[in-house]
């Protein structure tokens, strides 16, 4: 005789088909949860999660960068005395390692870098910091290219640097912390309890003294410098370039991280106070690579490493 396996009690099969129901709305629920509630027209309605996990999704800043660590020091500035060695008070090079009083664009480009990527020659270049008389050099030295300050429609239009552009940021010859022109900020890395200043900050033990220096992101579309190597550059108004600088470029910001906490007392810029800390870059990028990493990073809107890639 054929035999059939028995059939479970009517009580069983209820537990089963409850439990069936309960496992399929957990999967509706984990559905809806990675995919987002469909809107009546089939879309996500945004109350729900994007469709990847948060982890995988590519983080929305307009950003690249270079590591470019210390070069050299020399008393020269190619930008505001060209062709003038010694002429200068005393600066720190980062980047290009040839830059002199009679560097020019065809000097820098395909030269010794010390940047991350090597493909950047181009050159960076502060007063030098002294405590007690003697020089110090930041052990931390990142330029961010960056598309904040302005409009995401803004962003979208913002073009690569002009091989060859000069730019100076802030004011060697600033008189205070109250004088507009001085524009860079000192703080203390990971201890935000420090108010930034214009001048330099008292930094606790174990901590570093940092700079942070803002270019100006909107140029005249026609000059590479100009008598004053600023006045062909402008700083957004109301989150776009004025008519006058039309043309938006990335914000460079320099970020420079010295060795040094404790007291101020001792420590001078080559140029004087805290306050006079400007910047100099002359621009030295190859054409299509700066172009590539506008377009895939700024225009986009995408955080990227120093290779140019999403991070």
């Amino acid at each position: 005789m054929l035999r059939t396996s028995p059939r479970p009690p009517v009580g069983s099969r209820s537990k089963r088909r409850a439990w069936t129901t309960a496992l399929a709305s957990l999967g509706l629920l984990f559905a809806t949860l990675y995919t987002g509630a469909a809107a009546p027209d089939g879309r996500p309605d945004g109350t729900g999660l994007n469709a990847a996990p948060q982890g995988a999704q590519v983080v929305r800043v307009a950003e690249f960068l270079a590591e470019c660590p210390y070069s050299h020091r020399l008393p020269d500035d190619p930008i505001v005395f060209p062709g003038l060695p010694g002429a200068s008070h005393m600066h720190s090079f980062f980047g290009s390692r040839v830059t002199n009083a009679h560097t020019d664009v065809n000097d820098l480009l395909g030269s010794s870098s010390t940047c991350a990527p090597a493909v950047d020659t181009s050159s960076y270049w502060v007063p030098t910091l002294y405590r007690n008389d003697q020089p110090v050099e930041p052990t931390g030295t990142t330029f961010y290219y960056l598309g904040e300050g302005v409009r995401d429609d803004v962003i979208q239009r913002i073009r690569p640097f002009p091989q060859g552009l000069r730019i100076v940021a802030g004011n060697a010859k600033a008189t205070g912390v109250g004088d507009p022109t001085s524009v860079a900020r000192w703080s203390c890395l990971h201890h935000g309890e420090v108010n930034p200043s214009k001048d330099f900050v008292t930094c606790p033990a174990g901590s570093m003294l940092e700079s942070y220096l803002d270019f100006p992101q909107c140029w005249n579309g026609k000059d590479l410098d100009s008598a004053d190597h600023k006045s062909h550059m402008s700083y957004p108004v109301n989150g776009a370039c004025p008519a006058t600088h039309p043309v938006p470029v990335p914000k460079l910001r320099q970020v420079l991280r010295y060795p040094v906490s404790g007291s101020t007392q001792g420590l001078r810029l080559a140029s004087g106070p805290g306050y006079t800390m400007h910047g100099d870059f002359f621009n030295a990028w190859p054409e299509n690579e700066l172009a590539r990493r506008v377009t895939t990073c700024i225009n986009a809107i995408v955080k990227c490493g120093a290779d140019g890639n999403p991070s």
